[in-house]
């Protein structure tokens, strides 16, 4: 086997590479003489002490500056998470505090909304109460409103010169004036408080919902300054940190409060003033009906003899047409049975008639007879002819005579009646007029 001379493989540091650390050139070969075959597998892979002290010291000085480099970090990370400790605590602290303050903000301004809507309840507690009190006042003015009509009705059905507008009428239609006007006030009354009704409910719910709003809020909050850093219970939640454009401020937060309690000072002022209007109503329309009662009832006492006189003339007068009724009944059949008696004729003078009208060829000739017949059909027909436009106007002249009778009887009617309003019934029965507490509406 010939002979080689062997080089020593240069050293190679790959953390050096990585590192940006310039490579150290190779140490200078040294030319080896071989010494023989035997011992060239010995010697071919290793490293010379060279290579072996440079390989040591770049290790221990890549330790040292590792070592270093940590230690610098160690101390920046301590003072980091020292002062993000610090800041940390400060800044919960403070958000538990500025918590706590709108616990007390969220209080005060739910305790007074709490306040004004106990308020409007009362207030509208109140208002249903007059407003029933309203409702049985104008269902009081039913029975005097029915009473007035019913007596003008039954007066109304007079006849001819018996429509005298008497101081009865006049009394009643100022009564009937005077109770539409106050149905009429009462109805206005009745209609603004059920708008204050709704006004007084709309806010309240409006405040029942800025109270749940901010019972919920209270709710949150509190629950939020109960968490610690020991809590179980909380979690990540990386979008809720991202402020939202459309949250408002605390001006307008405060702003929206405020308007709302301002809107229910005033439905307050309103309802107040509107039960003082309501009992001044009440308290006039009551006066007022009780003292036009008390006119009629004047009036009624002096109206019965009239009634009785009356009444008189209209039996006289019925007693007369009832008279003409039966003679025109006699005369529509007498009229009746001389139109059947000029049947016969009739039938005859057109039965010869027809029968000639069967002659034959040249024996079909106006003659004599012929001319007769035909006068004598045209004189039947004219006579039927009168005696029906007699009839007929018979018949409508008892048909008018009816008429008249019905008048009279309905005008008698009316009278006995307005009699038995104006003496018996009326006047018993205004003794029953509602009271001054049912008009008051209690």
């Amino acid at each position: 086997m010939s002979s080689d001379v062997l080089v020593s493989r240069p050293l190679y540091d790959s953390r050096a590479v990585a590192q940006g650390v310039p490579e150290k050139s190779p140490p200078e070969e040294v030319p080896q003489l071989s010494s023989g075959s035997a011992t060239a597998g010995y010697r071919s892979a290793k490293y010379t002490p060279a290579e072996w002290f440079s390989n040591y010291r770049t290790i221990i000085q890549q330790a040292g500056a590792d070592r270093r480099e940590a230690h610098s970090i160690q101390r920046h990370s301590k003072s980091l998470y020292q002062d993000a400790e610090e800041v940390t605590q400060k800044t919960q602290a403070e958000g538990t505090r500025l918590l706590g303050d709108r616990l007390q903000d969220i209080h005060c301004w739910k305790s007074e909304l709490q306040r004004h809507i106990e308020q409007l309840l009362n207030d509208t507690s109140a208002l249903l109460a007059l407003k029933t009190r309203l409702e049985k006042a104008l269902d009081a003015t039913e029975t005097p409103y029915a009473i007035t009509t019913d007596n003008l009705n039954c007066r109304a059905r007079r006849l001819g010169p018996d429509l005298v507008k008497d101081s009865v009428e006049e009394e009643l239609l100022k009564e009937v004036d005077l109770i539409r006007s106050i149905q009429a006030l009462l109805k206005t009354t009745i209609a603004q408080v059920v708008t204050q009704i709704k006004l007084n409910r709309d806010v309240k719910q409006t405040l029942e919902m800025d109270w749940s709003d901010k019972y919920q809020a209270y709710s949150f909050d509190d629950h939020s300054g109960r968490y610690s850093n020991m809590s179980p219970d909380t979690l990540h939640h990386p979008s809720s940190a991202t402020m939202q454009d459309q949250v408002c401020n605390r001006t307008a937060w405060i702003k929206f409060t405020q308007d709302n309690l301002s809107r229910a000072i005033q439905e307050e002022q309103a309802t107040t003033s509107l039960r003082a209007l309501v009992e001044q109503v009440l308290l006039d329309i009551t006066e007022d009906l009780r003292d036009q009662c008390s006119n009629v009832d004047r009036a009624f006492s002096r109206r019965c003899e009239e009634l009785i006189e009356a009444k008189t003339q209209l039996e006289m007068k019925h007693a007369q047409i009832l008279d003409q009724i039966g003679a025109q009944e006699k005369n529509i059949v007498a009229l009746q049975q001389a139109i059947y008696n000029k049947e016969a004729p009739l039938r005859v003078a057109q039965s010869r008639l027809y029968l000639r009208s069967l002659r034959p060829n040249m024996e079909l000739c106006r003659d004599e007879p012929q001319l007769s017949l035909e006068g004598e059909v045209q004189q039947i027909d004219v006579t039927l002819a009168s005696l029906h436009q007699q009839l007929s106007d018979a018949r409508g002249s008892l048909s008018h005579l009816e008429e008249s009778r019905i008048t009279v009887e309905k005008d008698m009617n009316c009278k006995t009646h307005s009699l038995f309003i104006d003496r018996d019934k009326c006047m018993t029965h205004r003794k029953r007029y509602p009271t001054i507490g049912t008009l008051s509406g209690y």
